[in-house]
């Protein structure tokens, strides 16, 4: 749908939902399509494309709200939406906290932040992307099967307009490759991958590049050992230190602040990362895999350090966990079509360090390389730490052999204080950090 085709068709929605008695209302249109191209030992498994078009209506009567969804654009279909969301809202509890985003905080500009292609690649693009990265891993010596290659391109429009007088949009695309393979035989197998995706079918890693990695890190973790239980540095390789990000979000997030459920609850302006550690939000980061012009009230949102010098500086902050605090909101707004809108991070990224991954591991005379973690055992209420994990061992400052079947554990605030930063950040995932170390971590093996 054309821009100036789904704002009037989510202001006429609006107007109907005020019609039928509301007393605000704000509605979003999200419009996408997606190739997905499999290759498995060499011969093409398929191709997948969808299309999709759902929209979302939330309505306002005081302070009570309520939020319908459908897939069904056509006028009659509108209306009873509308009818229905009108209803719902009058039934629906009171909530002090909900509304709209004042008029005077809506953004009123839209920067170009490149982040739609324009391009939709040829199915014979997507299929050579994936064909020469399972042909570089599976050419790695060692190499003995493959799980299969990805090549994909997705876009989607977002639309929202608001009863305060927003109605704006935006398009965004997204290119990727991933490749999978094993190493070894029978119950010595080993599996690895590797991908790349970013905005611009240009920025992609070569193909090649990247089915050469898989393959080698498959290889490299043939005839994994288990280590004896200790306390030693841990080194967490950039593909799983953004986790430590994801953590620091999740306990920084409004919502869990607002509600006390956090351990970072009375921590505001407090040093919780080392002086040097500088930890960047930007929802404009041109190119960004999470950026946005606006989120998902309307709100346009700032580049924020969210911490500065080992001090934290902001949460994140919808409007209705911001009103909660006392507080304006950050910007930082998500939002789908079925439930109201909450706070998330966008391109959140911990700044690149002094030294190299190699000097950072130099004098660690044992410790855990870190390149998988297993399972979900955080508690961002306590901040207790514990996750399953694989890796390679340390010894005299160089990666040994790889380890498996451990156990890493800590406390996140103990692991915020003592974290030390490489050089080595690389923008992949939307949340990145550079490799990581932290020392005194409990590791759990035989």
């Amino acid at each position: 749908m054309a821009a100036p085709d789904a704002l009037e068709l989510l202001t006429s929605l609006i107007g109907r939902a005020k019609d039928a008695g509301a007393d605000g209302a704000d509605a979003v249109l999200f419009s996408s399509a997606a190739v997905n191209l499999t290759q498995r030992l060499g011969k093409s498994e398929g191709i997948e494309r969808s299309e999709s078009t759902d929209l979302g209506l939330r309505v306002f009567i005081g302070k009570r709200q309520a939020v319908v969804s459908s897939t069904d654009i056509l006028p009659k279909a509108l209306e009873e939406l509308a009818e229905r969301a009108t209803v719902m809202a009058r039934a629906a509890p009171e909530d002090p906290y909900c509304g709209l985003a004042d008029a005077t905080d809506l953004a009123t500009g839209i920067p170009d932040l490149d982040i739609c292609d324009g391009v939709e690649p040829s199915t014979a693009t997507l299929e050579a992307r994936a064909v020469a990265a399972e042909d570089a891993a599976r050419a790695v010596a060692g190499v003995t099967n493959s799980e299969g290659a990805d090549a994909s391109w997705s876009h989607t429009a977002v639309s929202l307009a608001t009863s305060e007088g927003f109605a704006a949009r935006y398009e965004r695309s997204r290119h990727g490759i991933s490749v999978a393979v094993l190493a070894g035989k029978g119950t010595e197998m080993e599996v690895d991958y590797d991908f790349s995706s970013a905005i611009h079918g240009a920025d992609l890693d070569d193909p090649t590049a990247i089915g050469k990695r898989a393959g080698e890190k498959a290889v490299k973790r043939l005839g994994p050992r288990k280590v004896a239980s200790a306390t030693v540095p841990v080194v967490y390789d950039p593909r799983v230190s953004r986790s430590l990000l994801r953590h620091l979000a999740a306990a920084i997030n409004g919502a869990a602040v607002a509600r006390g459920t956090s351990f970072l609850k009375d921590a505001m302006g407090k040093e919780i990362f080392a002086p040097n550690v500088t930890i960047i939000d930007d929802p404009h980061r041109r190119r960004g895999l999470g950026s946005k012009p606006f989120d998902g009230e309307g709100i346009g949102g700032q580049r924020r350090q969210v911490i500065s010098n080992g001090k934290l500086g902001t949460w994140l902050l919808d409007q209705r966990s911001a009103r909660q605090l006392g507080l304006k909101s950050t910007g930082h707004a998500t939002r789908g079509t079925s439930g109201p809108p909450s706070p998330s991070a966008t391109n959140l990224y911990l700044e690149a360090g002094t030294l190299s991954p190699e000097a950072l591991i130099g004098d660690i005379k044992s410790g855990l390389y870190l390149t998988e973690l297993i399972g979900m055992g955080v508690n961002i209420v306590t901040g207790d730490y514990s996750r399953g994990a694989s890796g390679f061992w340390i010894e005299d400052g160089a990666i040994t052999y790889p380890v498996s079947e451990i156990t890493v554990a800590g406390q996140l605030a103990e692991m915020f204080a003592n974290l030390a930063a490489a050089d080595d950040l690389v923008f992949r995932y939307g949340t990145d950090a550079p490799t990581l170390r932290i020392d005194g971590m409990t590791v759990a093996g035989k």
